[in-house]
């Protein structure tokens, strides 16, 4: 089950003396943006045992890829993931025993974990079929670009499993509300584009043939502010979920202190003083 894990991004050396090669999807970068695009347009883009294992290394490798500054996922050719593939993993399933099944679901929980620890801001842009595992990677995700013609699916109920996968019903409703994940979870029915951007899944709607362009504008936007405290903003945003108010108030009164000591705080006061706008370099 275990894929060969990629190397990890070299922090010292330029990216293109030492580019990453993925195995089971295609990685680019546009300056400080990681664009990882799912590929295999003929069956809508499905996980395979290979590609969720090398998703989770890179997520993981990410961490320490200081000249990343922004990551986005899309899909290709006009879906972004149809789930985990039915004759890769969902056939292979039926037959495994249960240490083997724990192995492997504990395996994608760990995708949606590296992708929750990974300092990066990751925006996914979602367009046409978004169901089961492609719909946690979407809801995992910290922004979602959609189009009107999306469809989102939690539709683990309709192979007869529970809806509790990957951090679904941690995550959800947090994002939509209880009752609306619960509604999905439960059903498996497809969320409309409107749906998603109505109850807050999506930040906002956009035209299919901008959605990749301005998903990666939005990101290059982001690569542009104080980096460095946007891996904080996203690690109190993970973090806080189980604490009280109490210790939400501490830990942030730690972290802001934290980046009160970065120069990219005593450049935002500098351009602030001479009336310019601060160029930040996340550090």
């Amino acid at each position: 089950m275990n894929s060969k894990p990629p190397p990890l991004l070299n922090t010292n050396m330029p990216r293109e003396l030492q580019p990453y090669q993925a195995q089971h999807f295609a990685w680019s970068t546009q300056g400080n943006v990681g664009i990882i695009t799912l590929n295999r347009p003929e069956r809508k883009n499905p996980l395979t045992l290979e590609s969720y294992a090398e998703l989770r290394e890179l997520f993981r490798a990410l961490t320490y890829a200081q000249d990343i500054k922004t990551i986005v996922l899309t899909g290709a050719e006009g879906n972004f993931c149809s789930g985990g593939d039915v004759h890769d993993i969902i056939g292979p399933l039926v037959s495994m025993p249960m240490p083997q099944l724990l192995e492997f679901t504990r395996m994608t929980g760990d995708l949606v974990l590296a992708m929750r620890r990974c300092p990066q801001p990751i925006i996914a842009a979602i367009d046409g079929v978004c169901a089961g595992a492609g719909a946690i990677l979407a809801m995992a995700s910290d922004l979602r670009l959609g189009t009107a013609r999306s469809t989102t699916a939690f539709l683990f109920t309709r192979v007869g499993l529970a809806g509790c996968d990957m951090g679904a019903c941690s995550i959800l409703p947090r994002l939509i509300g209880q009752g609306r994940a619960s509604e999905l979870l439960f059903s498996g029915r497809s969320m409309s584009g409107e749906e998603g951007a109505a109850w807050g899944f999506f930040n906002r709607l956009v035209e299919p043939e901008q959605l990749l362009m301005d998903a990666i504008a939005w990101a290059q936007k982001l690569a542009q502010g104080p980096t460095f405290a946007h891996g904080i903003t996203k690690t109190m945003l993970h973090q806080e979920w189980s604490m009280s108010i109490e210790q939400a108030i501490e830990a942030e009164a730690q972290a802001q202190a934290i980046c009160m000591q970065t120069e990219d705080f005593k450049r935002a006061y500098r351009a602030f003083v001479a009336k310019e706008r601060p160029q930040f370099e996340g550090n």
